[in-house]
């Protein structure tokens, strides 16, 4: 192994190089105006496996191209595929960027740059990793797939068809996703839970216009209200969901879960003054972690009913309506959620106001077994590229592509994130730290390694 750590060392500066390269081509998937750099991006990334002597093909699709690649099978050794995407969100506003997005530019250690954290600079680290291997000690220990996208920040809509239609293509024993974040600085992680969502806009119509709130009020049924009621109803001055059902299905955490994130360097305080309040709420007899990565939830996304502007404006609403979202955990089924919800609600409309609920989209949630072999390969890795073992945390965020893996391919699926928390995903001047750049292709490095000897039975 001492050629591959002297590659790495020695090619500090090229890896450096061919992020910058890559971080310097516009590739927004949302924009038209784009759409060539998009393929631009795509090429880019092909190139890069064509180099190493993968197998590779540009997948056309109705939107931006999927980048396949794999090298030779290893037999006897596990098969792990990476999933990565090489389009990034608009730069937008431009005037609030230090240095231009798409301008790499390092400073106090960071590179700042569009998709340098989500997801070029993290995906790239991968790349980089199996470079490291085949250039310095001639070949991979196992098989290693690509499947590198160019819809992730436009919701995958071509994806997860591909993933149905090539399911032999993209057979594995192990998914490795690098779109995430360690735990702190210095302190890598592995999440092995995220949570599922479902997402519904519930519009409620009284009468034909906006009525004067003194002539009208008491007598026509107000829909502002109504909907303030409703909203109400499906959660306790507890924090408990109340519709009929919802917590069924719902796990209890286990007693080493709770003493894992007990023992995590967190405070309420610290949390309370990074996002500017005083005071914290939620389900009774949770920590703020459990609440966060291991509970369901439900939040009002937004409202919208009678008069917004200026000043006073004495109406009673013809109509009203109101987004919200519920955060499930693994085992919930949005299906089931949405039946016993719209059940719920129908109960609640009083004389005088029609409903509409609309079901957006829903995804479930999922967990990796802490036991699992491919964790303790992974959490092995990890230290010898961070210098450090990663916790094992969750998060509440919803990330439906990796539920597609999980019930198309059927594997675990391993979220090794090196990115930070204060990385601006999505905002201006979005950075990546370049030491963990850095460690994050050590550690994958390792991790091929460390899978290569795992039994594929074994899992």
């Amino acid at each position: 192994m001492s050629e591959l750590q002297t590659f790495l060392t020695e090619n500090r500066s090229k890896f450096e190089a061919d992020l910058c390269e890559l971080l310097k081509i516009p590739s927004v998937s949302t924009d038209s105006r784009y759409k060539a750099d998009v393929r631009d991006a795509a090429a880019w990334m092909h190139r890069q496996f064509d180099q190493l002597g993968f197998e590779t093909k540009i997948f056309e699709t109705p939107g931006h191209p999927i980048v396949y690649a794999e090298s030779p099978a290893v037999p006897g050794a596990p098969v792990a595929l990476v999933y990565g995407h090489y389009d990034v969100q608009p730069p937008e506003p431009l005037e609030e960027w230090k240095s231009p997005p798409f301008e790499p530019t390092i400073r106090d250690g960071n590179i700042y740059a569009r998709g340098a954290t989500d997801d070029k600079g993290q995906m790239l680290t991968h790349v980089k990793s199996v470079e490291a291997w085949i250039k310095s000690v001639g070949k991979l220990p196992l098989q290693v797939k690509f499947l590198i996208e160019g819809e992730e920040e436009i919701g995958s809509e071509h994806l997860t068809p591909f993933i149905k239609e090539n399911d032999d293509l993209l057979e594995c024993d192990v998914v490795v996703i690098s779109d995430n974040s360690q735990f702190g600085p210095g302190q890598p992680a592995i999440t092995y839970g995220l949570k599922g969502i479902a997402y519904y806009e519930l519009k409620l119509f009284g009468p034909k216009q906006d009525l004067h709130s003194g002539t009208f009020g008491g007598a026509v049924t107000n829909p502002a209200n109504t909907l303030s009621k409703m909203l109400a109803s499906l959660i306790d001055e507890k924090g408990k969901i109340q519709v009929p059902g919802f917590y069924d299905d719902v796990d209890p955490l286990t007693d080493e879960e709770r003493n894992q994130f007990g023992s995590l360097d967190f405070s309420d305080a610290d949390f309370m003054r990074s996002i500017g309040v005083e005071g914290l709420t939620g389900e009774s007899g949770y920590s703020t972690l459990e609440r966060r990565w291991t509970r369901p939830t439900f939040d009002i996304n937004g409202i919208t009913s009678g008069y917004q502007g200026e000043g006073a404006k004495t109406v009673l609403p013809a109509k009203a309506s109101a987004k919200f979202s519920f955060r499930l955990v693994p085992h919930q089924d949005p299906a089931q959620l949405s039946e016993s919800l719209k059940t719920h609600l129908e109960a609640l409309v009083p004389p005088g106001i029609r409903m509409e609920l609309t079901d957006f989209h829903g995804a479930p949630g999922f967990v990796v077994p802490l036991d699992s072999p491919y964790m303790s390969a992974a959490a092995t890795a990890i230290e010898k590229g961070f210098g450090r073992p990663p916790v094992f945390i969750r998060e509440g965020g919803s990330i439906p592509i990796v539920t597609s893996f999980v019930e198309q391919l059927g594997v675990d699926v391993l979220l090794l994130g090196w990115g930070l928390n204060d990385d601006n995903t999505h905002s201006p001047n979005e950075k990546f730290c370049l030491a963990d750049f850095h460690r994050g292709i050590k550690a994958s490095a390792a991790l091929w390694h460390t899978l290569s000897k795992i039994t594929p039975n074994q899992a």
